[in-house]
């Protein structure tokens, strides 16, 4: 159940940014609107995660697979450049979190 609840709060975090981005500066009421659901579904799913989890890998692992997973989704359908040291640098945040684990 602790995966799941991790899951769903980086899944919300990720759309909740994504919003953000699509709200145009506050412009766009209906993705501004969505912004502040999912990211308040992101943080109350979270702190229930953290109850299972140690803050110092749940948190990496939230932050790291958010900014792993908006990277994503910037290249992949909001247009935005990638580059080498783009790539490179997302691989060291999965890495840097995947060795929070061992």
């Amino acid at each position: 159940m602790k995966w799941l609840f991790l899951s769903i709060g980086i899944l919300s975090q990720v759309l909740s940014a994504t919003c953000m981005k699509l709200s145009s500066g506050f412009s766009n009421l209906l993705f501004t609107v969505w912004a502040f659901v999912f990211w308040g579904v992101s943080f109350s799913i979270f702190i229930f995660a953290l109850k299972d989890f140690d803050l110092s890998y749940a948190f990496a692992l939230y932050a790291g697979a958010g900014v792993v997973l908006v990277a994503a989704v910037g290249v992949l359908f909001l247009g935005e450049p990638v580059s080498s040291i783009k790539v490179v640098s997302v691989v060291l945040i999965a890495l840097g979190v995947a060795g929070l684990n061992l």
